[in-house]
């Protein structure tokens, strides 16, 4: 059995990272790179199962205001990630510069 101050401080931690999506949600839409920004049309796509869906870190902007957030890589290209994350009953999606992401350990 885990402790139950675990679970209330993971509960408190992801409450706080919603929070912080819906926060920078106020700023403006979720922005994603355009099809030339990630070259659609030379860059082969890579689109992983679910199992092979790997947990990252990554930088996203709503309108001007970026946050950092918990999401899956769900696609990739050479130059970017397409990354799916959660908040408040949400569900975003976007793709990102491969340098905006971090691999969770």
């Amino acid at each position: 059995m885990g402790r139950p101050s675990a679970f209330r401080e993971a509960a408190t931690e992801k409450r706080m990272h919603d929070q912080a999506i819906v926060d920078a949600a106020k700023h403006g839409p979720l922005q994603t790179l355009t099809e030339r920004e990630r070259e659609a049309n030379a860059q082969p796509i890579t689109i992983y199962p679910w199992d092979a869906q790997r947990r990252v870190r990554a930088w996203v902007r709503f309108g001007p205001q970026s946050v950092r957030v918990d999401a899956r890589i769900i696609r990739s290209t050479a130059l970017a990630a397409g990354i799916e994350f959660k908040a408040a009953g949400q569900t975003y999606r976007c793709w990102v510069w491969g340098n905006a992401v971090q691999l969770d350990e």
